[in-house]
């Protein structure tokens, strides 16, 4: 059924933009405002991309801020935003709870509010977002299978919000399904390179077995591949994100053995057919849309991209 939504949905955006030029001649310029949870990121670079490029297409103008991880700007972006007059707010929080008061703000002056990638509190109108639970599912089933179902294992985790909650919880529900597995440390990397490459080096001093380590992004698995490689040890590594620099480590072979792919890309552009919808009248709109995640590995890493 999803599957036949998502079909559903493309063809409805489809017609939107066909039609996108007419609307825009008729009234004044549709502007759209996008929020970040921080840019300094490829996969956020991505999906700025894309919606810049859709955004061409409809002749709508785009207002993009970063937040730089910090709710209290976030929320002071979509202020700014709101001053400007934009239509449509595309949310990317920093801190899902954190944002509430910038969501209602954003609906109390008649704003369509869609979040993308993680989702907010308050009256989001449409969540867009990865299957996160599966995502650390297939990261952490493949790991165990590439360990034959045995060894020490260890999470590299990052900040607290829902996503990374989940993926936390897909791939401890696929390790406990293999019982010569054991979850041996947990510490947070915060999905950032040089941070995630001082924790695992203590992970790897303090975990002599250690077999396999999940990282809950590729930006983490990055600093965790650097310490594996300069400890000298046989320890795989799994993550999440499809992120171009962790792909081309996983076609290179090594450590770095497998990374579940979201897609940044579809995600904006389902987001903003979303918000399109509505603006342009539809009454029935998904509150939510799940986008499929995909297993990269060595078999079809040189063929795959955002």
């Amino acid at each position: 059924m999803m599957n036949t939504l998502l079909k559903t949905v493309s063809a409805a955006a489809l017609g939107f933009v066909a039609s996108a030029g007419l609307a825009a001649a008729q009234d004044d310029t549709l502007k759209i405002g996008m929020t970040f949870q921080e840019m300094n990121n490829p996969y956020f670079v991505s999906m700025q991309e894309a919606l810049n490029e859709a955004a061409a297409q409809i002749g709508a103008e785009v207002i993009v801020t970063d937040a730089g991880h910090d709710v209290a700007k976030q929320i002071s972006d979509v202020e700014d935003m709101l001053q400007q007059g934009i239509d449509i707010l595309l949310l990317n929080p920093t801190d899902s709870a954190g944002v509430e008061s910038a969501v209602r703000m954003a609906k109390d002056q008649g704003v369509i509010v869609v979040a993308v990638d993680a989702n907010a509190n308050g009256p989001v109108d449409t969540f867009v977002g990865s299957k996160n639970r599966d995502a650390g599912y297939q990261s952490c089933a493949y790991l165990a299978e590439a360990l034959g179902g045995q060894g020490e294992v260890a999470i590299l985790d990052g900040i607290p919000v829902v996503p990374i909650l989940q993926r936390v919880e897909g791939c401890k529900e696929a390790l406990a399904e293999h019982e010569g597995i054991t979850l041996v440390d947990t510490q947070n990397g915060r999905q950032d390179r040089s941070v995630a490459l001082g924790v695992v080096e203590n992970m790897i001093q303090s975990h002599q077995n250690l077999a396999g380590i999940f990282s809950v992004n590729d930006g983490g698995a990055m600093g965790a591949l650097a310490a594996i490689q300069g400890s000298g040890r046989d320890i795989k590594l799994t993550s999440v994100d499809g992120a171009p620099e962790a792909v081309k480590a996983i076609a290179d072979g090594g450590p770095f053995i497998q990374t579940t792919a979201q897609f940044p890309r579809d995600q904006v552009r389902v987001g903003l057919g979303m918000a399109l919808a509505q603006y342009w009248g539809a009454r029935v709109v998904p509150t939510e849309v799940p986008i499929d995640v995909r297993t990269v590995d060595a078999e079809n890493a040189a063929d795959f991209s955002w």
